[in-house]
């Protein structure tokens, strides 16, 4: 069953059909049942309830699904990063939020979160391409709170880019192993990852909370 997280990335607001929604969601489903190599096309079309000839309508192979599916997961994460940077003027904040909104992100959507992430090279060259610019840019987000901050006095590491990839890491690692049954929700979760991130980058006790 397609969880809410899921669906929510592509709401039926117009911008494709019904049916292309439906190859999308039984092909998530299927991806993260099977994996992306051992599932067929028929596997994703039987799972939306058509004919592998109307598949190809909508969609030329599963490997296009898989790029759908992969771009919209990434233009997601990036929007979220790009809201917390905005947030406002102090770096240790802005760091919590965006730590607990990339936490919480990939813990409601973890079927999502570990399909993009452990299927990324068998995307096509390039959909891979367009896929790595946008982690890019995720990382160049990250690294930019990272950097206001260690000017500020407020955060403190030897390596700021190898600190933005530890941050993002940490987060995408909570698709691996979240799952609904987990005791701890998404957004409990994501505050107690704002507090490891912000000890992680050496800001002020004072500054994390409890």
């Amino acid at each position: 069953m397609t969880d809410p997280a899921t669906a929510a990335l592509w709401p039926g607001d117009g911008e494709r059909t019904e049916a292309a929604r439906r190859l999308l969601l039984a092909a998530v489903d299927s991806f993260a049942r099977r994996g992306y190599h051992a599932t067929t096309t028929r596997d994703i079309a039987t799972a939306a309830g058509m004919s592998p000839a109307a598949l190809y309508i909508h969609y030329p192979s599963k490997a296009a699904l898989l790029a759908e599916i992969s771009r919209t997961g990434h233009r997601a994460t990036l929007e979220l990063v790009e809201r917390a940077e905005a947030a406002g003027a102090d770096p240790v904040e802005r760091m919590r939020a965006l730590a607990e909104s990339f936490t919480v992100w990939h813990a409601r959507g973890h079927t999502v979160g570990r399909i993009v992430n452990n299927e990324l090279h068998a995307l096509p060259e390039e959909d891979f391409a367009a896929v790595a610019e946008l982690r890019i840019r995720i990382e160049e987000t990250v690294l930019r709170i990272i950097a206001d901050g260690a000017a500020a006095g407020l955060f403190r590491v030897p390596d700021q880019r190898t600190a933005a990839r530890a941050v993002t890491s940490l987060g995408i690692d909570v698709s691996r192993w979240y799952t609904e049954r987990s005791s701890e929700s998404p957004e409990e979760l994501g505050r107690r990852y704002g507090q490891l991130v912000l000890r992680m980058l050496g800001a002020p006790d004072a500054r994390i909370g409890d």
